[in-house]
């Protein structure tokens, strides 16, 4: 049968035949570009319903809304939120400290901006017949100027490595403690402090003073020292193997009235390199150079080592040798016949410069001139020393002499002296800026706080010159406290305690009452707070009290009291969350831990050891949940507290 023209069999058995010419493949093209174009208008028709669908469902959300879009000013840039593409916000940053940066001075609030003290008129040099001189060995000096200017700021930035490094710590002189702890006010009073170590290789060391007793331990005004190293230098110390090689090693370094420096472990108090023997006994706390370098700086207390060579001295702890003695006999002082130095020295990392006040009422500067190379291991320095002098109508040369410490905010420095006379010094002029008498003897160091972008310092006075009666050895007098203008020496409030004092027919017998430790200055929950503590209180040995005041108005907040004296500084101590305590150690062997915001007490130890109740009359620090305290007995302890 003939197949109709025209007609294409459209089953599954038919298969066109290929053909030899174009026809068939001209006719694909024609199909699949018919089918391609289909689907293109299909997809665009689809597209389009639903975006109608979208559009009626925007007029319908906005008829029932009234939303607009506007910017900061308040202008409406759309009335279609959806039209405004709002970026999911980048998290922030959380804010971390350095590893060298102490927790509980964070955050810093101090700024480099120290406007020109204007003293009060009653504190000018010229009203106190001021006589002052500034000396580059023999050569007298005039306007001087120093080259490498002195500028301190917030201490958070003191150093450059971890650790407590001088007398309370920094250049405000604030700060025992380093980092947090974790303490549960809820445990029995027995349970907050664990002994975890003890170090009782110290020696008796006598003195001429005296053939009655000799120097043991740590006393006033000493105070421990620790200092996590580079491990890098760490490597290069004369450590003992195991210790050199410890990783997160926090060295102790505790000088002691022995004449010994000694060198222990933070974890169990082992020793970790041989002691150095200064060989006269050191009564006051050194000092670890704040860049992390491997000197320390350190005083003398008596003149029982080699006789007539007492002052300070530096040391090389990368090999325990001497690099510098400064003779504290020095023929240009006022006082010319004693030269101790209890006072802890401190160091501008900046100017690379030293400033060490001494009891022959000196103050030493000196510009160090320190190479130190890390790899080699070499350390050198080329001190060049500028001393300075000073004196008031009325107060005659043996009066001089500074026991505290001295407390630095940008180019001034602050200290008291055995005449209670407290100073306020331009440290790159070499000038009293102010200086005003206190109602006493004040052996205290002033403790800065900056308000509102001021300077304040706390300080207060023994009870010392106020017998009323020649044959009174024992009597009752004032502990001054002073809440002072740091730029002009007006005294903000004042305020004081009762207590009690001897004094013996001669300085060895005198047993002082009144402000001996050196004040707190409250941070975190306590930070409206400073407080004080009182010796001497009930009567001669017998009587301590802790006081706190508001910082704005010197009115009392709490006061905790208790039986036993304390001469040792007390120490603040901070949670994670901030909450403030204070840890205090006395002189019958007792510590005691109180609520810094009410004055209650959450624990008490009453000997570190059985039967051992010797007095703790250095102060002691805090890093993390360790305390570590020296007694004036061979001994030293690690104390966990919690």
């Amino acid at each position: 049968m003939k197949k109709p023209e025209n007609v294409r069999y459209e089953n599954q058995f038919y298969r066109p035949h290929r053909v030899n010419n174009n026809t068939g493949i001209y006719v694909l093209f024609v199909v699949t570009l018919v089918l391609v174009a289909s689907t293109i208008i299909l997809a665009v028709v689809t597209f389009s319903k639903k975006d109608d669908d979208l559009s009626a469902e925007k007029a319908s959300s906005q008829t029932s809304s009234n939303a607009v879009v506007t910017n900061e000013s308040g202008e409406i840039i759309s009335s279609d939120p959806s039209d405004i593409i709002v970026a999911t916000p980048t998290p922030l940053p959380e804010v971390t400290i350095e590893k060298n940066q102490n927790p509980v001075l964070y955050p810093a609030t101090v700024k480099l901006d120290a406007q020109p003290a204007a003293p009060y008129k009653d504190y000018t040099p010229s009203a106190r017949g001021a006589s002052q001189d500034v000396y580059k060995g023999d050569e007298k000096l005039s306007g001087y100027q120093r080259q490498s200017e002195i500028h301190m700021g917030d201490p958070l930035f003191y150093q450059d490595v971890q650790g407590i490094l001088s007398f309370r710590g920094n250049n405000f002189r604030n700060c025992a403690s380093w980092g947090t702890v974790q303490i549960d006010p809820t445990k029995p009073e027995n349970e907050h402090f664990h002994l975890a170590w003890e170090f009782k290789e110290m020696q008796w060391k006598s003195t001429p003073l005296s053939s009655s007793w000799s120097w043991v331990g740590a006393g006033w005004t000493g105070q421990p020292l620790a200092v996590r190293w580079d491990y890098e230098i760490q490597q290069l110390m004369n450590m003992v193997p195991e210790k050199r090689t410890k990783q997160n090693l926090t060295e102790i370094i505790l000088a002691s009235q022995d004449g010994h420096v000694y060198f222990l472990d933070l974890d169990d108090g082992q020793k970790t390199r041989e002691p150095i023997n200064v060989g006269a006994t050191i009564k006051g706390t050194p000092a670890v150079d704040p860049r992390g370098y491997p000197m320390l700086f350190v005083g003398q207390g008596d003149d029982n080592g080699e006789r007539g060579k007492i002052g300070y001295r530096i040391y090389n702890l990368l090999t325990g040798e001497e690099m510098l003695y400064q003779p504290g006999l020095d023929p240009r002082a006022h006082r010319t016949t004693w030269g101790a130095c209890d006072s802890s020295p401190i160091i501008d990392a900046q100017s690379d410069t030293l400033i060490y006040p001494s009891e022959n009422g000196m103050i030493y500067t000196v510009k160090l001139n320190t190479q130190f190379n890390p790899r080699s291991g070499v350390l050198t320095i080329s001190p060049e020393t500028i001393a300075y002098r000073y004196i008031f109508d009325g107060v005659s040369g043996k009066q001089l002499g500074i026991e505290s410490s001295m407390a630095i905010y940008d180019h001034y420095g602050w200290c008291t002296d055995n005449a209670g006379n407290l100073i306020c010094l331009d440290l790159n002029t070499l000038q009293l800026v102010w200086s005003r008498r206190l109602d006493d003897d004040s052996d205290v160091t002033p403790v800065l706080e900056e308000e509102n972008g001021h300077i304040y310092l706390y300080t207060g006075t023994e009870v010392d010159w106020q017998r009323q009666s020649e044959g009174a050895l024992d009597y009752q007098g004032a502990a001054y406290t002073y809440k002072i203008d740091a730029m002009t020496g007006e005294s903000v409030w004042d305020t004081s305690q009762s207590c009690y004092t001897h004094n013996g027919t001669s300085s060895s017998d005198d047993i002082n009452g009144g402000m001996l430790g050196t004040p707190i200055s409250g941070k975190k929950s306590m930070s409206n707070l400073v407080i004080f503590s009182y010796c001497m209180t009930k009567n001669v040995s017998y009587g301590n009290a802790l006081v706190a005041y508001d910082k704005t108005t010197g009115t009392q907040v709490w006061k905790y009291e208790w039986n036993t004296y304390s001469w040792s500084s007390p120490v603040d101590i901070y949670d994670e969350q901030g909450n403030g305590y204070i840890v205090v150690f006395d002189s019958q062997g007792q510590g005691h831990l109180v609520d810094g915001q009410t004055g209650t007490r959450i624990g008490l130890i009453q000997g570190l050891k059985q039967g051992e109740l010797g007095n703790f009359e250095a102060s002691p620090i805090v890093v993390d949940d360790m305390i570590v305290i020296a007694q004036r007995s061979p001994a030293i302890y690690g104390v966990k507290v919690s």
